[in-house]
């Protein structure tokens, strides 16, 4: 059967935050870009909906940030957990140096439209949606392209780079033999929704009781609930039952009262499982990983999706004038995993270590006291600073590298100089041509 032939300079695999932000980047810098999404549309419940101080500030530089907070979306300036019968505020965002000193919540399919609607304007950027990669075009020993299925047909996108942005189950990792090195993670995340009352906690809460820790993110009029379970115990817990799991969440957060009965059926509730993983390495020739699909992380913080996004930038940064020469070689793509590897390797160590105790809070199945270690933490001067600084804009966070043109008072310093001995000569061959004449004169 035939199949469809594309032609592109960068070839970006998956349309989630980074993949948009490269698109975008890339395409705002005329490299000719096209992003494969293999969904028809943004619309998943259960994403990532945090966009960091971080992220926004990008979004001043490139001039979208206004437009963008006209979009509906919640503004958390704080993070509180309640640990047994203790709150604590943990996270304070409003002293992070960015303009804006919050974290906006919103559903992530709002910021894809957004990215997208905004990416379109530039002649350089394609967006496919449904188009799913199933394989790597190669040429020689250099990843030359994406083969992707769309309706049931195969499309060949060939391209000078292809840029792995499709998540912890990435296939152009898998295709590329990229080396994956596995943390163990001993929780997972039961995500789903419940209403929200107006009286009820603004912030983003982690409800730490019962041997469970439960995370309500405000989305207006419901939470966006997350139970953190240990590894592997889904299936004993719906053995016990919904009516069990509803009481399980009503003992935790009390103030949800009879809300836990709109879960009615275990097809609302959906687990995640979590990994902490990443790649030895993040290219081959012709190919580089971001973002999840080469290292990914707990949903602890939202912090993943802002270490995606940052990824995208420094690619975008550092792979401009390389894809505008359709010249990238190894070294380019070394060097972004250089510059971002230390951000995957410091984030994902705080995250193990987080992981690790939460691990001892299955081991007490009735209720708790906070920690000591906890309440003197939160005494420390700075600490809730801190912990904001740390989750609203991660370690060595990025910014967009205008491209100027190459600097052109030396252009001008150049031409000056060539037009300045170019008149020498012309004076001197004047000069020359004028003795040679006066010398015929008076020898006559």
């Amino acid at each position: 059967m035939a199949h469809t032939v594309l032609e592109t300079t960068c070839c970006v695999v998956g349309g989630g935050p980074a993949g948009m932000v490269l698109g975008y980047l890339l395409a705002r810098r005329g490299v000719q870009v096209t992003v494969l999404e293999k969904h028809q549309d943004f619309f998943r419940d259960f994403r990532g909906d945090t966009v960091h101080p971080s992220t926004l500030e990008v979004l001043k530089e490139l001039g979208l940030l206004k437009e963008f907070l006209e979009l509906p979306h919640e503004e958390v300036a704080s993070l509180g957990v309640i640990i047994g019968d203790s709150k604590f505020d943990v996270a304070d965002f409003r002293h992070v140096p960015a303009t804006c000193k919050f974290v906006a919540l919103m559903p992530q399919w709002d910021f894809l439209n957004f990215l997208a609607d905004h990416a379109k304007r530039f002649p350089s950027f394609r967006l496919l949606m449904g188009h799913e990669a199933t394989d790597l075009l190669r040429k020689g020993k250099r990843i030359a392209g994406v083969v992707a299925r769309n309706d049931g047909r195969d499309v060949q996108v060939r391209a000078d780079l292809v840029v792995g942005c499709d998540g912890r189950h990435s296939v152009t990792r898998t295709a590329a033999g990229l080396e994956v090195i596995e943390h163990g993670v001993p929780i997972d995340v039961l995500w789903f929704r419940i209403s929200r009352k107006p009286g009820d906690p603004a912030q983003v809460l982690g409800n730490v009781n019962y041997g469970k820790a439960l995370i309500l993110i405000n989305r207006s009029d419901y939470f966006q609930a997350g139970l953190i379970i240990a590894k592997g115990s889904y299936d004993d817990m719906k053995a016990r039952g919904l009516e069990a799991f509803r009481a399980d969440i009503r003992r935790i957060a009390p103030y949800l009262g009879e809300r836990v009965n709109e879960l009615q059926d275990w097809e609302q509730i959906k687990i995640l499982t979590v990994q902490i993983n990443r790649l030895r390495r993040w290219y081959r020739p012709g190919l580089l990983c971001i973002g999840d699909a080469a290292h990914a992380m707990s949903p602890a913080g939202g912090v993943g999706i802002n270490l995606a996004i940052q990824d995208a930038i420094a690619a975008a940064n550092l792979l401009t004038r390389p894809l505008q020469k359709r010249r990238v070689s190894k070294g380019a793509l070394a060097a972004v995993e250089k510059r971002r590897e230390l951000p995957t390797r410091v984030t994902q160590a705080i995250q193990l270590s987080a992981h690790r105790g939460l691990a001892r809070v299955f081991e007490t199945p009735g209720p708790i006291q906070a920690p000591w270690q906890i309440r003197a933490a939160v005494l420390i001067p700075g600490f809730q600073r801190a912990v904001g600084y740390g989750v609203g804009m991660g370690f060595r966070p990025e910014h967009v590298r205008e491209e100027k043109p190459a600097r052109p008072w030396r252009d001008l310093a150049a031409v000056t100089a060539l037009a300045a001995i170019g008149i020498a000569a012309s004076t001197a061959a004047l000069g020359w041509v004028a003795w040679k004449a006066w010398n015929r004169v008076t020898a006559s």
